[in-house]
């Protein structure tokens, strides 16, 4: 099955620890693909996919910070107005739901990569692929 790997951090809300999560990676030569923050009043949620979602693992792991891995569905559509919309009609004409999503642009490309985990994985992606959407692996990132 064609899904991205991503990262999810849990930490406290509190200055300074992006800064130790960030630089703990940036001075291994680590480079984000993407990153997203959620937060709360008292904690926080760094998801972000990696060049190297493996090392990062394990250089967030040795700093003593808790990481998880969690599989995403990515799809890759014309970057154009309306093009995230037609994609989550799809998943809501399957009634299937989206816990999160988040997209990005590549300069370089005409196209939108859109990641998000919903609750079905296996029949979502079953679905989109029968649509005809592109599905992305982290070695498309």
């Amino acid at each position: 099955m064609m899904l991205v790997k991503q990262l999810s951090v849990f930490m406290e809300n509190r200055p300074g620890r992006l800064y130790k999560l960030t630089h703990a990676l940036g001075k291994e030569g680590i480079d984000f693909v993407t990153l997203s923050i959620a937060d709360t009043k008292d904690y926080g949620i760094v998801r972000f996919i990696a060049r190297d979602n493996e090392r990062a693992f394990e250089i967030l792991r040795n700093e003593g910070f808790t990481v998880g891995i969690t599989e995403l569905i990515g799809v890759e559509v014309d970057d154009k107005p309306n093009a995230l919309a037609e994609v989550v009609a799809l998943m809501e004409e399957a009634d299937m739901n989206i816990e999160y999503l988040y997209s990005f642009v590549l300069t370089n490309h005409n196209t939108a990569k859109i990641l998000m985990r919903v609750e079905d994985t296996e029949r979502a992606v079953a679905m989109l692929q029968q649509k005809g959407i592109k599905l992305l692996s982290e070695k498309i990132l």
